[in-house]
């Protein structure tokens, strides 16, 4: 269920601190060697720096990036746009120009080669794939209808012969995949508002477990501001957030209770116990009213299963670390080197976690696998408004409520 779409853009260059060490990280990517800077061409460079912009100290030459380090002199946004339009005029679109916070906290600029430029225009690169994306589409929604009629207790011959089985399998299908696509059509549209080259959402389809891997797309240029990779990040686990809802409350409306027991737990789909999550338990609650007691578990309908599916993708993505959305929310807000410090608390915070409700141990694993290095965008300097931060805390907070368990505060107030 993971959103691999998200990460490293193929045309965004690298990260400036970690340049010596990107053949580790990529051992198959060869440097795309910089055009070389001739003398009267560096006097060009050092011109593009106003003293009352961007004060320069020196430039250094690396061999998948130039670097110039200075001293800002005015506003991130002024400084960045004002450079960036003397880059162009003097070079035209032969760089990509990167603003970025060193970990002295000093901010400084990078130039790197602009692959793009190197294409022909009258042979632009397609990367919407529409008949792809139909396809895996199609065979998602086959493979997630064996699954969800296999999760109702039906087998291959049943569902030929039981229309009811066929019906239990289609509306698990058709729930998870509308939240999963709304998810990624959030990530898609937010792309294409700020200009930035995205595919199609493709599904992954599996013939088993969950009868998919989850969608994706993938960005095919660099993300130009804090600002569009926070709405980017943001966008999708909202949006499949909110579609998830519905799914889950009328799913949850069709379920059955069953006594509460030992195997009751947070990921027993038979019998799902709501105290493990608090938003889960107001939701069941909701929809269950006072039928639901301190000593009922649930046993999910197909729909309810899409839908706390839905929950737990969520979740996941929300999660502050690395190329996940929530890693590139909380770098949109506080920046690279915080956002940092942030993902590596909350591996161990899940880690933590993972003690009390076992089935969050493979997540954890997961994160640890997860490089906690976020792709920079290309004014990755200028801090976002407040009304963008208020926005990204809620966003945690919203995680928070999915993955902690219902406090018996709540519970005794919920009589639950």
């Amino acid at each position: 269920m993971l959103e691999w779409g998200r990460r490293k853009p193929r045309n965004t260059p690298t990260q400036p601190q970690d340049i010596r060490s990107q053949s580790a990280i990529h051992p198959t990517a060869e440097p795309v060697p910089v055009r070389p800077i001739e003398p009267t061409e560096e006097i060009q460079l050092r011109n593009c720096f106003p003293w009352s912009v961007y004060y320069i100290h020196n430039i250094e030459y690396r061999p998948q990036a130039i670097i110039c380090r200075g001293q800002i002199r005015t506003t991130p946004t002024q400084a960045y746009q004002q450079i960036k339009s003397n880059i162009e005029a003097e070079f035209g679109d032969r760089f990509l120009l990167i603003f970025q916070e060193g970990f002295n906290g000093k901010p400084f600029f990078i130039l790197v080669p602009n692959t793009q430029a190197a294409r022909n225009p009258s042979q632009p690169q397609k990367i919407t794939r529409p008949g792809l994306a139909l396809f895996l589409l199609v065979a998602t929604l086959i493979t997630t209808t064996l699954v969800g009629a296999s999760i109702a207790g039906s087998d291959p011959q049943q569902l030929v012969s039981d229309p009811r089985m066929f019906w239990q399998g289609l509306l698990y299908s058709l729930g998870l995949i509308t939240i999963l696509g709304v998810h990624e059509l959030g990530h898609y549209l937010t792309a294409r508002y700020y200009q930035i080259r995205a595919t199609l959402p493709y599904f992954i389809p599996l013939p088993f477990f969950l009868g998919t891997f989850g969608a994706f797309i993938q960005m095919r240029s660099p993300v130009p501001h804090r600002k569009a990779l926070f709405d980017v990040s943001i966008a999708g686990p909202l949006a499949g957030f909110f579609i998830t809802l519905p799914i889950l409350l009328w799913g949850l409306v069709n379920s059955e209770l069953v006594p509460l027991t030992d195997q009751a737990g947070l990921f027993n789909p038979e019998a799902l116990n709501p105290k493990s999550s608090i938003l889960l338990a107001l939701l069941s609650k909701l929809a269950l009213g006072s039928q639901l007691t301190s000593t009922s578990a649930i046993n999910l309908h197909p729909l309810a299963i899409a839908g706390f599916l839905g929950l737990m993708v969520t979740a996941l993505n929300l999660m502050p670390v690395g190329q996940l959305d929530g890693g590139h929310i909380v770098h949109a807000m506080f920046g690279q080197r915080t956002a940092m410090v942030i993902g590596q608390i909350s591996r161990l915070l899940l880690l933590l976690l993972s003690l009390v409700q076992s089935g969050f141990l493979l997540w954890a694993i997961i994160l640890y696998f997860i490089p906690l290095i976020d792709e920079p965008a290309l004014n990755d300097v200028t801090e976002l408004d407040n009304k963008r931060d208020i926005l990204g805390l809620m966003a945690m907070g919203l995680l928070v409520i999915i993955v902690l368990p219902l406090p018996q505060i709540l519970s005794n107030l919920l009589q639950m």
